[in-house]
C-alpha cells in the first residue's frame, strides 16, 4: 500500500499530468513533420491523458455531488453558479477528449498519416485544458469549507492499483519521446 498522505498523492498525480500536457504542447508546437516514430509517443500521451482525464472526471463529478448534497439543496447564487460552471467545464472537457481519442485511436491504427490531425485536435485540446480545467474558485472554496478529510478521500479514490496504472502510464510516455523532441527539464 502506498504510505504518501492523500493530499501528496494527488498531488504527484496532478503534476504528472501536468508535465504530461506540457510535453504534448512541446511536441505540437514543435511538429512531427509527418514523422512515423512520433506516433508511439503521441499514443502513450493520449493513452495517458485518457486515464488521468477519466480518473479527475470522476473526481470532479463526486464533488459536485457531494456539494450538493452537503448544502442540502439550499443553494446560494454563489453555489449555483459555481456547480453550473463545474458542470459546464466538465461537460466542455468530456468533448474535447472525445476527439482527442477518437484522433488517438485513428493514428493507432492508420499510423503516420493521421499526424497532422492528431497534432492540431491536441493543439485545440491542450488550449482548452490550459484556460479551463484546474481548480476554480466557487467549487473549491466550498468544497475546502464543508469536506472532512475522509470527504477528500473518497473524493479522490486514489487506489494502490490505479496508482500504479497511472504512474506506469507516465513512464511509457517519457521512454517513447522521439529523437529530435526536446522537453524542458521539468518534463
Amino acid at each position: 500500500m502506498n504510505q504518501l498522505p492523500l493530499r501528496e498523492r494527488v498531488a504527484n498525480e496532478r503534476r504528472r499530468l501536468k508535465s504530461v500536457r506540457q510535453a504534448l504542447s512541446a511536441a505540437v508546437a514543435s511538429g512531427s513533420g509527418g514523422n512515423p516514430s512520433w506516433v508511439p509517443f503521441y499514443v502513450a500521451v493520449a493513452d495517458y491523458i485518457d486515464a488521468a482525464m477519466h480518473r479527475l472526471h470522476i473526481q470532479d463529478v463526486r464533488m459536485g455531488e457531494m456539494i450538493h448534497s452537503r448544502l442540502g439543496g439550499k443553494l446560494d447564487a454563489r453555489a449555483q453558479a459555481g456547480l453550473k460552471e463545474l458542470d459546464e467545464r466538465l461537460n466542455a472537457n468530456q468533448r474535447y477528449l472525445r476527439e482527442f481519442l477518437a484522433c488517438r485511436d485513428a493514428l493507432r491504427q492508420e499510423g503516420a498519416a493521421r499526424l497532422a490531425e492528431f497534432e492540431q485536435v491536441s493543439a485545440d485540446y491542450t488550449a482548452f485544458i490550459t484556460a479551463n480545467m484546474g481548480h476554480h474558485g466557487a467549487t473549491t472554496e466550498l468544497a475546502q469549507s464543508l469536506f472532512s478529510m475522509d470527504d477528500w478521500a473518497y473524493m479522490a479514490g486514489v487506489t494502490d492499483a490505479e496508482a500504479r496504472h497511472e504512474q506506469t502510464l507516465y513512464e511509457k510516455v517519457f521512454a517513447a519521446v522521439p529523437a529530435g523532441l526536446v522537453l524542458s527539464p521539468a518534463q
